[in-house]
Parts: C-alpha cells; sequence; structure tokens
C-alpha cells in the first residue's frame, strides 16, 4: 500500500468526524452566546468555561483512546455489553471529570479572588461545575462508548473517530448542561 492510499484512507475516515466537529463547534458558539444572562448572572463562570470544555475532551478522548486500544487488543468485544474493564474506565473517566471540573472552578475562583475581579462564591461556582460535569459525564460516556463500539464494528479505526467527535459532543453538551447547571443551582426556572 502507498504512502498515497494510506493517505486518501485516513482522510475518508477522519473527514467526517472533522466535518461533524467543525459544525458542532459552531454550534456550541452559537449556545455560549445566547448564554449572557447565565454568565451575568455567575460572575467568573466565563474564566471556567475553557478550563471545563477542556477537561471533558481530555479526559472523555483519553477514554475513547483506552476503549480503541482494548478493542485493537482483543481486550474488550465490540458490543453494548457490561464488561468489568469497561465499567471501571468509564467509572474512572466520570471521577477524573467531576475532580477536574470541581478543581477548575476553585482554580478560577483562586486567581479571579487573587486579582481582585468580582466572582461569585466558591459554592456556588464549584456547584455548578460539579453539576454540569456529572450531567456531561454521563452524555460523554455513553458517546464515547457508542462511537468507539459503532465505529470498530463498521471498520473504521475509533482512534480517528473518538477525538473530534468527543471534543465536539463535550463543547456543545457541556455548554448546554452548563446552562442548565446554572438555573439548577441558582434556582432559576
Amino acid at each position: 500500500m502507498s504512502i498515497r492510499d494510506v493517505a486518501a484512507s485516513a482522510y475518508r475516515e477522519a473527514a467526517p468526524a472533522l466535518v461533524a466537529s467543525m459544525v458542532g463547534g459552531l454550534f456550541a458558539g452559537v449556545v455560549l452566546s445566547g448564554m449572557r444572562a447565565e454568565l451575568q448572572a455567575v460572575p467568573g463562570l466565563l474564566v471556567c468555561v475553557p478550563a471545563l470544555l477542556a477537561t471533558r475532551g481530555n479526559v472523555y478522548g483519553s477514554l475513547g483512546a483506552r476503549l480503541a486500544t482494548g478493542l485493537h487488543q482483543g481486550l474488550l468485544r465490540p458490543r453494548f455489553e457490561a464488561d468489568e474493564r469497561l465499567v471501571n474506565a468509564a467509572a474512572a473517566a466520570m471521577a477524573n471529570g467531576l475532580l477536574a471540573s470541581v478543581a477548575a472552578a476553585v482554580l478560577a475562583f483562586c486567581v479571579l479572588l487573587a486579582l481582585g475581579r468580582e466572582v461569585a462564591s466558591l459554592g456556588v461556582l464549584a456547584a455548578i461545575a460539579f453539576v454540569a460535569g456529572l450531567l456531561s459525564g454521563v452524555v460523554l460516556t455513553v458517546a464515547v462508548v457508542a462511537v468507539v463500539v459503532v465505529g470498530f464494528r463498521r471498520g473504521y479505526n475509533p482512534d480517528a473517530l473518538v477525538g473530534p467527535l468527543v471534543t465536539t459532543i463535550g463543547d456543545v453538551f457541556g455548554l448546554a448542561f452548563l446552562v442548565v447547571a446554572v438555573r439548577l443551582v441558582l434556582g432559576v426556572a
């Protein structure tokens, strides 16, 4: 197989995921632009947004890579069943995602406080980060397992799919669940 054939194959596999990533990124931008009320209601929340979104992509992208490796090595089967390794990997990703979300909120609070900027209470920022992390973590765990298993079954390399799709799903749902978390924590209907 020539370099040209390998490049063409990789492009065919990755192009749909990259297009979905671009469209999803634009949609996430629309969601962010509609969050004015939430961002004004919680001073310092905007500082948390990049960190919260980055943790979603990093944590759940890592989960996807771990699952893809397990499939390639034959340690996992491409089925939707409760495998101990899959459950443990998903639980670890959820725990890491929640810990990173709360840590990002604490760090943002401390930095804004040190800079003398207006910031919501630590409890409010941490609660919002926790709720958004929990909700988006559930969606991302399901999405990662689905993308990896379905992609593998259809003959795609899950490693080529999981990165762009997980970061996009994380951005869109991360922002949407951030709005939900603000409303839940502040008691806004």
